[in-house]
């Protein structure tokens, strides 16, 4: 999942909300409307922001 994290084009210091955004956008229509994947579309939105939570961290670390 992470390789879709780097495909979201997004800058590191971009906010949440901007991540969630452009996560929605990898998905398919059917995907993001259908009841039943509802808990994987959770799942896949935290896991981006998981990523982007350590991007920050490390761009902030190693002040780059």
């Amino acid at each position: 999942m992470y390789g879709t994290y780097l495909r979201l084009g997004i800058p590191v210091w971009a906010s949440d909300r901007t991540v969630i955004r452009a996560a929605q956008r990898k998905l398919t229509r059917s995907a993001r409307r259908d009841p039943a994947k509802r808990e994987a579309r959770k799942r896949f939105y935290r896991e981006m922001l998981e990523h982007h939570a350590n991007a920050q961290r490390l761009v902030a670390e190693f002040r780059l």
